[in-house]
């Protein structure tokens, strides 16, 4: 990508407030090299526990108004009455607003798709009547428009940016493609794989899901497929890692108390801090990821890099992720899922030889390369702006 210059920047930080979007917001920053670009400042508004997780750079000016330490109608509301003005005071020559929606009149904008739920109706119906279905919907109206109207757009995958199209139409600016990046503590070499026979119900096999308990990923119907291995006589438990949507959640319990009775098993730990995340790979013998919508899956990367042989989901951008390099099943069928893990169980080769493959497949994602193509992005559609006001003098 073509680097141009920009000294100032602003990122609207207004709705980054966990998960995914704050380790993004920190990576990029942390991997920022202003001086590639000729940055002089970044300024990024944001909510005090969002603004605290970023670290102090002498060009990052960290601005925290009143309204965004609020709920989610006052925070809009300040974005849209407020922001284009505080960036045009600020001297920004683009705003960056990663979390996807924008109603205010500065320009350019350039947006970010980080969340593909939205854009995928049988997903996003999986919730139901609920006020997290309509406020889904909204996120879709919102979203669209904004994505329509900006400057430019940044997809993580071809996927999404073909499944957002397909909902708005053509696009007025730009868009291109940068996948999130991997946190090297992740990074670990495949292990020696050993035969089923040499584990027992005292050294068990493991199967780590890393991903927060929710409709679309299919949670119990990976304890029914693991179920059915136990039934044939295989050491296997099940490591379950993440938070909970409570209907989600319920469904779960309902199939964990069905199958595993005993809780002899299924081993659901709930949430882990991030920064520990890289233990719980560590002591896995097979990664298994089941979504059926993903924008980017992190957790599939990070599984990658732990070394890990993989039974995934074919569905959304798994396969483009992935490649040859793990074995696939439908993750709304047990017996799929099932399959992939029996035949990966059954030969060390193949899980060495997958495990290797994912391995290096992860290894071409970095922070590094993430922010200096996001940047690249951002100076090129400020070098337009400029471009466009010189003709027009």
């Amino acid at each position: 990508m073509k680097k141009f210059k920009l000294s100032t920047i602003g990122i609207d930080a207004t709705n980054i407030r966990c998960g995914g979007g704050v380790t993004h917001l920190v990576e990029l920053l942390r991997a920022l090299q202003p001086v590639t670009f000729g940055i002089e400042r970044v300024v990024v508004w944001g909510s005090t526990a969002t603004l605290k997780a970023l670290e102090d750079r002498p060009w990052l000016t960290k601005r925290n108004p009143p309204a965004l330490d609020k709920g989610l109608i006052v925070r809009t509301l300040w974005q849209r009455f407020y922001l284009s003005h505080a960036g045009r005071d600020a001297g920004c020559e683009v705003l960056f607003l990663p979390g996807g929606s924008y109603a205010g009149n500065f320009y350019p904008v350039v947006t970010m798709s980080q969340n593909l739920l939205p854009f995928e109706m049988r997903e996003l119906l999986r919730y139901g009547v609920s006020l997290l279905t309509l406020k889904l919907l909204l996120l879709r109206l919102t979203q669209s428009r904004t994505f329509r109207q900006t400057a430019g757009v940044i997809f993580l995958t071809e996927y999404a940016r073909e499944a957002v199209i397909k909902v708005t139409g053509k696009l007025r600016g730009q868009s291109c493609i940068i996948p999130h990046g991997l946190n090297p503590r992740f990074n670990m070499a495949p292990k020696r794989q050993l035969l089923i026979a040499d584990y027992d119900e005292a050294h068990p096999f493991c199967v780590i899901y890393v991903s927060v308990i929710e409709p679309y990923k299919h949670h119990w119907h990976v304890v029914e497929a693991v179920a059915a291995l136990r039934k044939e006589g295989l050491p296997v438990v099940l490591d379950l890692v993440g938070p909970s949507y409570p209907p989600a959640l319920k469904r779960f319990n309902a199939a964990f108390s069905r199958e595993d009775a005993a809780h002899q098993w299924v081993r659901y730990h709930g949430a882990i801090p991030f920064d520990k995340l890289h233990h719980n790979y560590a002591e896995a013998d097979i990664g298994l990821f089941a979504s059926s919508c993903e924008n980017m899956p992190n957790i599939l990367l990070e599984t990658m890099a732990a070394g890990l042989p993989i039974a995934c989901s074919r569905k959304g951008p798994m396969p483009d992720m992935l490649g040859d390099a793990g074995l696939y099943f439908d993750p709304e069928k047990p017996a799929e899922i099932a399959a992939a893990l029996r035949e990966l169980i059954s030969s060390p080769e193949l899980r060495m030889r997958l495990a290797q493959a994912s391995y290096e497949r992860a290894q071409q994602y970095s922070w590094q390369r993430c922010a200096d193509e996001t940047f690249g992005f951002l100076a090129e559609i400020a070098q337009q702006k400029i471009a466009k006001i010189k003709r027009d003098i």
